[in-house]
């Protein structure tokens, strides 16, 4: 496969990385802000908790059957197990640049909270997410699957 191809190809799976966590996003706020608003109005965390677990699904099979759908799959227990905790680094990731802000730098307003948790925190922690389930969840084809596929 030449260069060409292969920056085309990462192009794809970005976009329709991006694509599927745009969407899962959404599904996480609306999900946590109907429970919060709803059944469970006295329980952020299990509201919050909850939302995740269904947007977390979502983009598990979303980025499976999608985004990585030409590349080779293992089962789906062991795909799904990793990429939660894969999926865990990257929050936590987030939260690290958000603590190192706000705690070490003393940048406390919820504007500079916002840049560095849902700014650098975000960016840094999607970045890895994408690397790592290319990596180890959603592997490479072997070239001679690769070649008897298409």
């Amino acid at each position: 496969m030449d260069i060409l191809a292969l920056f085309n190809r990462l192009k794809i799976e970005v976009a329709k990385f991006g694509a599927i966590g745009l969407i899962a996003y959404v599904i996480d706020v609306g999900i946590f802000n109907l429970l919060l608003h709803g059944a469970l109005s006295s329980k952020p965390l299990t509201a919050k908790v909850a939302s995740a677990i269904v947007a977390t699904t979502f983009a598990y099979f979303g980025n499976r059957f999608w985004t990585f759908r030409d590349r080779a799959h293992t089962s789906y227990r062991r795909e799904f197990i990793l990429f939660v905790a894969l999926n865990g680094v990257g929050i936590v990731i987030g939260l690290v640049c958000l603590a190192t802000s706000h705690y070490l730098l003393k940048f406390t307003s919820p504007l500079a909270d916002n840049i560095s948790g849902n700014g650098f925190g975000l960016l840094l922690g999607t970045l890895f997410r994408f690397w790592s389930y290319r990596k180890w969840v959603f592997l490479a084809q072997e070239p001679e699957l690769a070649a008897q596929s298409d």
